[in-house]
């Protein structure tokens, strides 16, 4: 079936997918760092935990399921009680910690149902520094309930010495009653296109797209995370260099922004399907480095950056 004209989801050819399996890497026994650095790891998290080296990871990513029934392609999984899922957790996460630097950030994603149990089970083997609620403007409404239409990543670390650069992930939005002292601009600036102000990094983030069909990075994964929201958090708590670990990758949405940004990757994904949009994706960054509401050095608020380019092309076809 054709596309719309703007339909922009990443689609595959029977020679693409012949091409990306031939990437894909197993592991059947320890490896070092060199042999998985910048792959796919295309099998079941759980028989190959135990192989990895230990203490070589800057910052882990976790985007595992969450509580609830829900079908990814050919893996499905139940929800659980508090109880059940915080200990499904145990059965990975104490191992994946032996693969982290002793400096090493952690964000794990999840929703009401799981969060809970994330918290206690993170208090138990990390330090928990904070959670990050965002807003996910997608999400069906409810007769009896509230719309559900938010997620939580939490933020944690190995111990109390740890890198995080705040600078790097401000937000630049418009100043809507800019306020002067002494006739002078206080904590905004006046730019050709506009009044703006960059405003501190908070847990609350409301300037996010999931991503949809008329977005170049959409794949047909049913949880994709916005190639934003990653470049948040690997600029804020990873340098240039660094190694970012993804063991639920999905399709591949972590090393894709890893690459972007010049950190290395490891990814693990149990389902090939998805692991050759992301081995497709990670080819398009060869060329194309772009984060949609990341340009110029900063993150822009939800549609400013647009508004500002459509106000421009108005203004050249005066």
């Amino acid at each position: 079936m054709e596309k719309a004209p703007r339909n922009q989801t990443i689609t595959l050819s029977d020679q693409e997918r012949a091409d990306y399996q031939q990437h894909l890497l197993k592991i059947a026994s320890p490896v070092s760092e060199n042999n998985i650095l910048n792959r796919i790891i295309n099998q079941d998290l759980h028989h190959i935990l135990d192989w990895f080296p230990s203490r070589f990871i800057d910052l882990l990513f976790l985007d595992p399921p969450y509580n609830l029934t829900k079908d990814f392609n050919t893996y499905s999984f139940k929800q659980q009680s508090v109880e059940g899922y915080m200990e499904w957790m145990e059965s990975w996460l104490p191992k994946m910690i032996c693969t982290l630097k002793p400096g090493a950030s952690v964000y794990i994603c999840g929703d009401w149902r799981s969060s809970t149990a994330i918290q206690l089970v993170c208090d138990k083997y990390l330090i928990v520094r904070n959670r990050i609620t965002f807003e996910r403007e997608k999400g069906r409404g409810a007769k009896k309930n509230w719309k559900n239409n938010s997620e939580d990543i939490w933020f944690c670390t190995v111990s109390d010495d740890y890198y995080f650069d705040a600078d790097v992930v401000r937000l630049k939005r418009q100043a809507i009653a800019p306020y002067r002292e002494d006739g002078k601009p206080k904590d905004w600036t006046e730019e050709a296109d506009g009044n703006f102000r960059l405003t501190a990094p908070s847990n609350i983030w409301t300037d996010l797209t999931i991503p949809f069909w008329s977005m170049p990075e959409n794949t047909p994964h049913p949880t994709q995370k916005p190639e934003k929201l990653l470049a948040k958090l690997i600029l804020a708590s990873s340098r240039k260099g660094d190694i970012v670990f993804d063991p639920f990758a999905g399709s591949g949405t972590a090393g894709v922004v890893a690459k972007k940004l010049e950190r290395n990757f490891v990814m693990v994904e149990i389902d090939e399907e998805y692991c050759l949009y992301a081995q497709k994706r990670l080819q398009m960054a060869e060329t194309d480095t772009t984060i949609q509401g990341y340009a110029g050095g900063v993150f822009w608020e939800r549609n400013t950056l647009r508004d500002i380019k459509k106000k421009q092309l108005e203004f050249q076809t005066l």
